[in-house]
């Protein structure tokens, strides 16, 4: 197995881990030297994994003293995704960073008047599945293809079109679970979609690329309790 596999893995070890021993925010992992030993893997992999739980806002790492639980995964995400997938998954936030939140500028610089049309109906049909009680992750995906479309380079579309499996469990879990809290997680999610499009309506290439990186960030910390 190469060592990025077993960092998957370890990763997700962690995370059950977390999970099984009921680990809260500010409680400190075992040493590495430990998780290596319990895991049958190297000090270099664990290493790894907790720089990529440390990515994704589980874990942080104290200069001296270790690693420390910052958040807990939602226990609902396993209804989503098997945990031995979670590393995949939550990786390919790093990749939407970059694509996406570059997507929505060059959407606010070159958008067709018709484009705007589109996205603008894809918003309308996220707005009314997200205030409905049913699910709203197709909609969410035709907003975010529409402004991939509306770059006007396929490239941007093809990539996207690659996440598609990872972004379609990740849009799944994110209204899920915003749909078990108070409505205002519902509010927030709209909000943001919103700020996105009015952005791009107003093609203000720096504002869009801010709006759509403020989301991603915070689609990441709803999966989170």
């Amino acid at each position: 197995m190469s060592e990025g596999r077993l960092a998957d893995r370890a990763y997700s070890n962690i995370v059950e881990l977390i999970n099984a021993q009921n680990l809260i925010v500010g409680d400190r992992l075992p040493a590495e030297g430990k998780l290596a030993t319990d895991f049958g893997i190297s000090r270099t992999v664990v290493r790894e994994a907790l720089v990529r739980l440390a990515a994704d806002g589980i874990t942080e790492a104290r200069r001296g003293a270790g690693s420390f639980v910052k958040r807990r995964p939602s226990e609902r995400l396993g209804e989503h995704l098997p945990m031995a997938e979670l590393s995949t998954t939550m990786g390919s936030y790093e990749v939407r960073f970059v694509v996406e939140s570059e997507a929505a500028r060059l959407a606010a610089m070159r958008r067709s008047t018709a484009q705007m049309e589109m996205i603008e109906q894809a918003m309308d049909d996220l707005r009314n599945a997200l205030l409905s009680t049913g699910p709203a992750h197709r909609e969410d995906m035709a907003l975010h293809r529409q402004i991939a479309l509306a770059t006007a380079n396929p490239a941007f579309v093809s990539t996207f079109d690659h996440l598609f499996g990872d972004i379609d469990r990740i849009m799944r879990a994110g209204v899920d679970i915003s749909r078990s809290r108070p409505p205002e997680a519902i509010g927030a999610m709209l909000c943001e979609h919103e700020m996105i499009v009015d952005a791009i309506h107003a093609q203000d290439p720096d504002g869009a690329a801010l709006a759509m990186r403020w989301h991603l960030s915070q689609g990441r910390k709803r999966l989170m309790p």
